[in-house]
């Protein structure tokens, strides 16, 4: 798959929606703290989960409009379209969004990612360990869902083979000394856009 990584530094807090975030600090010690579009406790999938108050969501998206989306004011949900099945030539993006990182003593939140694209034969497309999702401050509280930096814009190419590519994304908080494994897949078909 044709791709590039783009590093973006946004960020956004939502509201009562799939990705809500419960501030209680009862909820937050726990492993589960995502929230549906009723308020009730989602449970933990591969793609979207939570550890020792760390969350993590991984997004598959056909959404050519994806920023647009994203920023967009606070008290608005956005909703990624996921991407299950992609035609040749279709657009992707790959987004990996966190929620409560631990601050050190500065302030300073400390997330790092591994990333995995695997092709229906095993072989890897793509593979980087310890990325940098954030280093810094974050602009707003920590139990805010942010983007992270790596994005990846994939497009399904002639070569590529069809079937089931994996993507598994590890996020690790540094501070808290935590890794969340995600993962989620899509099927790559032969039909083209």
């Amino acid at each position: 798959m044709k791709r590039s990584s783009v590093s973006l530094d946004l960020m956004k807090h939502f509201g009562l929606a799939f990705l809500f975030l419960s501030l209680g600090a009862a909820l937050l010690a726990e492993d589960r703290f995502w929230r549906d579009e009723n308020g009730n406790l989602a449970p933990n999938s591969e793609s979207r989960s939570a550890v020792s108050g760390f969350g993590g969501w991984l997004v598959v998206t056909s959404d050519a409009d994806w920023r647009a989306k994203w920023e967009t004011p606070s008290n608005t949900v956005p909703h990624f379209t996921e991407a299950k099945v992609v035609a040749r030539g279709q657009h992707i993006f790959i987004l990996i969004f966190f929620a409560n990182p631990k601050l050190a003593e500065t302030g300073i939140a400390d997330v790092a990612c591994d990333i995995d694209v695997i092709r229906p034969d095993g072989s890897s497309s793509v593979h980087q360990a310890d990325a940098v999702c954030f280093h810094g401050e974050l602009k707003g509280t920590p139990s805010n869902v942010y983007l992270s930096a790596p994005i990846l814009d994939s497009i399904g190419e002639v070569n590529d083979p069809a079937g089931r590519w994996l993507v598994h994304v590890t996020l690790k908080d540094n501070n808290r000394h935590v890794s969340l494994p995600l993962k989620t897949s899509f099927m790559l078909t032969d039909k083209t856009v």
